[in-house]
């Protein structure tokens, strides 16, 4: 067998620390101080170090050296640190400091990496064996614990006063800076807790300093745009900053500092500042520095409230003003300029929210709810959602003051969408506008069919297919009616025997779609009972399962008015004709009589007979001869009566139906609070009054702004009714019974 020779610990020692020196020499080597060429080591040099250590530690006992060499290894990097390397950095100051201990900190990961190759048996075989720091950690510590510990208050503060000095304009290392706050990175843990206490600490207390001095500064001589935009260029340079030498965990925390003594401490003072803050530069529409103080207040927890408070403030004076501008012209004007004005108050405040349509956060979306709202309701008593209603109401129909092209109407469109979603009571605009798509749709009022599937359709992706169900089946039930009146009229050409006397345009609706209708049992004449009774007729040999309910204040007649001067035709409503064909059978009926005749209540009568005998057209004289009607007045036929045209409409009773849309939209809101109420607790099972309250306000926000004292009243009623139960022990907790 082949017998090995055995090294003594100080035979090989020698020869590792010969080598050893070498790396010195060359960590060392500098071509402005050494004339010789760099030292290098050589393959030969690296086996015979890698040879020998493996050797010393593979030898039997107790020749087995492993221990011996790893604490040598320690020793050497204390050694080299002590007389060479903590000298070195200590004896210089500030940037030169610097320089030297990044250069020291490159030779010892060079030196680390070196001694690892040759004593890597070590890291392979021993320290495992016996739990020990490896040889990476050792070189580390030593470093840290000799050179790091001593120097690091000092490089802490080099590296902030060459931060100050950049702050301040002046060009310096970036690179250098890297190095050394690299230095603050690796020389901890995974969790960088030396970077953290050691110099990330001390660095945001002197920028919090450095900022508070130059805000002090700054809000003393500068208007709030030029102190705005420093503020914005400071923030920029310190995330340039981070980029380019600090670490990236540091950019948040930085940025909160220089906010906080830029923006926050002195929000109050900028943003109150009567010749150049918030509301002057919303007074004289400074978009750019408004979009800046925006930009700048949005990334600070509730840095836009204050700012939100003055936006809505002025939007609300502002819009006052628009609406107040509008009633003044309108009350000055006939009644056909008002709707004008109405048309130009709608567009004014479309105009005021593209302008502030930079402001995308959800606290200026409530404030423009809040302040439109306000504005409308404090002017002209009137919602947001009438107001619009009106405008489109105008875009759509025949003879509308809005006279536009296709690609102007197609705009508007756009905006109408986009400024129903800043009012509060959607429900009410939907219920609104089903009344009055309702009525351009049944007397073809409607300019083009085109234009209000179109709205439909945006409506229908802004807000659901719910918010437009209704209104789109009263555009398909429209069809559907015209085609039964087609069939009606072949019916009628089909059986000459069925003779209604008058022609006859039905319209049957189905009434689950359309809005509800006032019904009154009218008597009608005998002309129009013989054209129902037909109809009627017709209807049973298409169905069988159908009521048909007639909705007399829907329809329209035209009677020939047989007067001295001439004929004239008279377009009237039904209850109107009912009225007006009673002269046909007497010269002068009374009040009462007339009421028996038509079987209608005294509300109904009253309208009526006012627009025939008190109203432009007075196709009927009273007595006596006054602006109202009475129980105990007496009517004639007006033979008199004349006009410059051959056909008139006599405009049909007026009837309140703004306040019925509301009361109908009211009581639809408690059956929607209901709803949403046991759907959540059917959720929950059981809940807290508090939460219950405001998962029931944010479920209906989408529609309309609920009440809090009708969500509690229908709390209380459903209580009653046994759908909730209260909580034995805790009366605030609710609990769903299924």
């Amino acid at each position: 067998m082949e017998t090995r020779t055995t090294i003594e610990f100080d035979q090989g020692w020698e020869l590792i620390e010969n080598e050893i020196t070498k790396l010195k020499r060359i960590l060392e080597w500098s071509p402005e101080l050494d004339g010789s060429p760099k030292p290098e080591f050589t393959s030969e040099d690296y086996m015979t170090m890698h040879t020998t250590v493996f050797t010393m530690c593979t030898q039997k006992p107790p020749h087995d050296y492993s221990q011996q060499l790893y604490d040598k290894y320690r020793e050497v990097f204390e050694e080299y640190i002590s007389s060479t390397v903590l000298p070195s950095i200590t004896e210089k100051h500030d940037e030169f400091m610097l320089r030297e201990l990044v250069r020291r900190w490159l030779n010892h990961k060079f030196m680390v990496r070196w001694l690892l190759r040759f004593f890597h048996y070590l890291d392979r075989d021993f320290i495992p064996r016996r739990s020990l720091p490896s040889l990476n950690e050792v070189g580390l510590t030593c470093f840290r614990d000799l050179v790091y510990q001593e120097v690091k208050a000092n490089a802490r503060d080099a590296v902030i006063n060459l931060i100050d000095k950049e702050r301040e304009g002046e060009q310096i290392d970036r690179a250098l800076l890297k190095n050394v706050i690299d230095i603050f990175v690796k020389i901890g843990t995974e969790q960088m807790e030396l970077y953290k206490q050691d110099f990330e600490a001390q660095m945001l207390q002197d920028s919090s300093v450095y900022y508070s001095r130059k805000a002090s500064n700054w809000i003393l001589v500068d208007s709030c745009p030029d102190y705005m935009l420093k503020a914005e260029e400071c923030l920029k340079r310190e995330r340039e900053r981070v980029s380019h030498y600090l670490h990236i965990s540091s950019e948040q925390k930085l940025v909160e500092k220089v906010q906080h003594e830029l923006l926050v401490i002195n929000a109050t003072q900028l943003l109150e500042n009567e010749h150049s803050g918030c509301r002057a530069l919303l007074r004289d529409d400074k978009m750019e520095d408004l979009s800046r103080m925006y930009r700048l207040y949005r990334k600070i927890p509730k840095g836009l409230d204050p700012v939100s408070t003055i936006f809505e403030q002025h939007v609300t004076a502002e819009g006052t003003a628009l609406v107040q501008q509008a009633k003044d012209a309108a009350s000055s004007q006939a009644a056909n300029g008002a709707g004008l004005q109405e048309q130009v108050l709608v567009r004014k405040i479309i105009e005021l929210l593209d302008k502030y349509n930079f402001l995308s956060h959800s606290l200026f979306y409530n404030a423009l709810k809040v302040a439109l709202e306000k504005s409308c309701r404090t002017v002209t008593g009137r919602s947001s959602a009438e107001l619009l209603i009106t405008f489109c109401d105008n875009i759509f129909k025949k003879g509308g003051s809005e006279k536009l092209s296709v690609e102007a109407i197609e705009e508007s469109l756009e905006k109408v969408v986009k400024l129903l979603t800043y009012i509060i009571d959607r429900d009410l605009f939907a219920e609104f506008y089903r009344k009055k798509l309702a009525y351009r749709l049944l007397f073809d009022l409607g300019a083009n069919k085109d234009h209000e599937k179109r709205i439909l359709t945006k409506l229908k992706q802004q807000f659901g297919a719910q918010f437009t169900s209704r209104m789109e089946r009263m555009v398909t039930d429209l069809t559907s009616a015209r085609e039964n009146q087609t069939i009606f009229e072949e019916y009628l050409r089909n059986n000459t025997n069925v003779n209604t006397g008058i022609d006859l345009n039905v319209t049957v609706l189905t009434s689950g779609f359309w809005p509800s209708y006032k019904s009154f049992d009218l008597s009608l004449p005998l002309e129009m009972v013989r054209c129902v009774e037909v109809f009627k007729g017709f209807y049973e040999t298409r169905t069988k399962h159908r009521k048909l309910r007639w909705i007399y204040s829907l329809g329209f007649c035209t009677i020939n008015g047989k007067f001295e001067s001439k004929h004239i035709e008279l377009i009237v409503s039904t209850s109107q004709a009912a009225a007006l064909l009673l002269f046909n059978n007497a010269d002068r009926l009374s009040y009462s009589e007339i009421m028996t005749q038509l079987n209608l209540n005294h509300d109904d009568v009253v309208r009526l007979l006012h627009s025939l005998s008190c109203a432009k057209y007075k196709i009927l004289t009273k007595e006596p001869n006054t602006r109202t009607v009475s129980a105990t007045d007496n009517f004639e036929f007006n033979y008199k009566f004349t006009d410059r045209m051959k056909r008139i409409k006599i405009p049909p009773p007026t009837v309140d139906e703004r306040r019925r849309v509301i009361e109908e939209v009211n009581n639809d809101r408690r059956y929607t609070i209901d709803a949403a109420i046991v759907r959540i607790m059917k959720s929950h099972k059981v809940l807290g009054h508090q939460q219950l309250v405001m998962e029931c306000v944010e479920q209906l926000g989408r529609m309309f702004k609920p009440d809090i004292k009708t969500i509690k009243k229908r709390i209380e009623d459903l209580i009653t009714r046994d759908y909730l139960e209260r909580d034995k022990e805790n009366p605030n907790i609710f609990r769903y019974l299924a």
